[in-house]
């Protein structure tokens, strides 16, 4: 642990990129060992991302919260394009229901709430941090500037705000909901100047996301929404 730590207090690029890459590769696990390693390995994944952003926190001081009104707003609106564009525009790929809990565990029990709340503070509380990070604070600026780490998140360059919101639209299924939710979350950084605030949005977006999915695949609706996960 000494030596990583070493290595990321010399390398400010490697403390941003490490924690996402590594719950990246994690990521692309998920199910490899069958459908109910899914759920483990997201656990797992879970377990490791908090222990990332345990020891790079010190070290990426913009791996922060802000509460602000523009967050709470940004947060919401991407949320409601993400679920109102969804039937609009082709996918990469067919709708995916691995995260069909009841499919997996049958009807609502321990495991299907646990590994709902699993799902639910994962992406509420861990994914917003690597990801903007990653995104806002590191592939903005490196695009933008040779001299990255200095230069100020609130800088606007279309070239790095183009490229930064198609690669992340393009990490998702719901790729145009993505783009637009990456221009929305670069606006708010620039507008702020703080990486803070598209955390915030972030894990906004991320919890309304999830109480939909939760709302409308545990018997409360019709038509379930899993594959928003």
């Amino acid at each position: 642990m000494n030596a990583l730590t070493a290595k990321l207090q010399a390398s400010p690029l490697l403390a941003r990129v490490l924690p996402f890459v590594v719950f990246l590769v994690l990521t692309s696990c998920q199910g490899s060992l069958g459908p109910e390693s899914h759920f483990w390995v997201y656990l797992a994944k879970c377990v490791i991302g908090a222990w990332m952003i345990w020891v790079t926190w010190p070290l990426v001081s913009e791996m922060r919260w802000a509460i602000s009104f523009e967050a709470l707003i940004a947060g919401t609106l991407v949320f409601i394009l993400w679920v109102a564009l969804d039937v609009l525009y082709p996918k990469f790929s067919q709708p995916n229901d691995s995260w069909d809990l009841q499919k997996q565990f049958g009807s609502p029990s321990v495991m299907v709430w646990f590994f709902a709340g699993v799902r639910l503070v994962g992406s509420t509380l861990l994914v917003p941090m690597l990801e903007e990070v990653f995104y806002r604070s590191f592939l903005y600026r490196y695009i933008l500037a040779p001299n990255w780490i200095f230069t100020a998140y609130n800088s606007f360059a279309v070239k790095p705000f183009l490229i930064t919101s198609i690669v992340f639209g393009f990490t998702h299924q719901q790729w145009l909901a993505g783009i637009v939710c990456g221009m929305i979350y670069q606006l708010l950084v620039i507008r702020t100047n703080r990486i803070a605030d598209a955390i915030t949005a972030h894990a906004v977006t991320n919890f309304l996301l999830g109480a939909w999915v939760i709302t409308q695949g545990f018997g409360f609706a019709d038509k379930p929404q899993w594959h928003f996960w």
